[in-house]
C-alpha cells in the first residue's frame, strides 16, 4: 500500500507542477503585451527629450549662424543703403548705427529730408515730409523699442549678463515657414517675441507691442534675403514692415562714424 500510495501521490506532484507552470507562463505571456508597450511609451518619451530643444540650444545655433560670438563681437558700427517701397513709391533710406551709442536713419522723400535717432539717453523725430517743422522727442514706447537694436552685437548674445530673460514659446509657422518662438524682456521692460527660423537658424521676424496714438499697436518687421558681407558678416538685406519693404543694396561695417549724427 506505502508504494501505491507513494506512486499516486509522486503522480499527483507531477500533475500539479505542470498546471504551475502552465499559470505561470499564461501570467508572463497576458504580461508580456503590457511589458512591451510600457517599453514602447518609454523609448517615445526619451526620444522626445533627446530630439527637444532649450531655449540656449536654439539662441546657439541663432549666434552660430550669424557668424559666431567671436565674430560678432568685433561689429563696433554699420551703414545700410537702400530703398523703401511704401504705397508704391521708392524712397532712399540709410541707416548708421554705432554700438551702444547711437542709430539714426535718414529718408529722404518728396524732397525732404527726415530722419530718425536713438540713442541710450533719448530719441529725436523729424519728418517734415509729415508736415512737422521741427524736431520732437521720440515718444517714449518707440524709443524703448528702438534702444534694444543698439546692441549691435545681438541681444542673444550674453542675454542673462545683459538681464534678458528669454523664453522659449514652442513654434509657429509663419508665411509658411516655421520658427521657433523666443519670448525675450528686456531690463527696461519691454517684452519681443523673435522667431527663429528652423532650417536656417536666423532671425525671421520680430513682433513688439508698442503705444501708438494712445492704443496698444504691434509692430512687426521680417528679416530675409541674408547675405554675408566681404568682411564677414551675416545682414538680412531686405526687411519688411507696416510702412513697407525695404531692399538694401550697399553694407559697409566698422565704418568711421561722426557721432555728432546722433544729436
Amino acid at each position: 500500500m506505502n508504494g501505491i500510495s507513494y506512486r499516486i501521490n509522486g503522480k499527483l506532484k507531477k500533475d500539479l507542477r505542470k498546471k504551475l507552470n502552465y499559470i505561470a507562463n499564461l501570467k508572463f505571456l497576458t504580461m508580456k503585451p503590457l511589458m512591451i508597450f510600457g517599453l514602447f511609451v518609454m523609448a517615445l518619451v526619451f526620444a522626445q527629450f533627446a530630439n527637444a530643444q532649450t531655449v540656449d540650444d536654439v539662441i546657439e545655433k541663432y549666434i552660430a549662424a550669424m557668424g559666431g560670438k567671436e565674430k560678432l563681437a568685433t561689429l563696433n558700427s554699420f551703414r545700410m543703403e537702400g530703398l523703401l517701397n511704401a504705397q508704391g513709391f521708392d524712397v532712399n533710406i540709410t541707416i548708421t548705427k554705432v554700438h551702444n551709442v547711437g542709430a539714426r536713419s535718414d529718408i529722404a522723400v518728396n524732397n525732404t529730408q527726415n530722419y530718425r535717432i536713438a540713442t541710450p539717453a533719448g530719441g529725436t523725430v523729424f519728418m517734415p515730409v509729415f508736415g512737422q517743422a521741427t524736431p520732437q522727442d521720440m515718444p517714449a514706447d518707440m524709443l524703448k523699442a528702438e534702444q534694444i537694436f543698439l546692441d549691435l552685437h545681438g541681444i542673444f548674445v550674453d542675454y542673462k549678463q545683459k538681464g534678458i530673460v528669454v523664453e522659449l514659446a514652442g513654434k509657429e509657422t509663419i508665411d509658411g515657414t516655421e520658427c521657433y518662438k523666443l519670448k525675450a524682456t528686456f531690463k527696461n521692460g519691454n517684452t519681443s517675441n523673435f522667431f527663429i527660423d528652423t532650417k536656417t537658424d536666423r532671425l525671421y521676424k520680430v513682433t513688439t507691442k508698442v503705444m501708438a496714438n494712445g492704443e496698444e499697436t504691434e509692430s512687426f518687421t521680417t528679416f530675409t534675403n541674408y547675405k554675408q558681407t566681404p568682411d564677414g558678416y551675416w545682414f538680412a538685406y531686405t526687411t519688411t514692415n507696416s510702412r513697407g519693404q525695404t531692399d538694401y543694396d550697399k553694407v559697409e561695417t566698422n565704418i568711421k562714424v561722426d557721432e555728432s549724427i546722433f544729436k
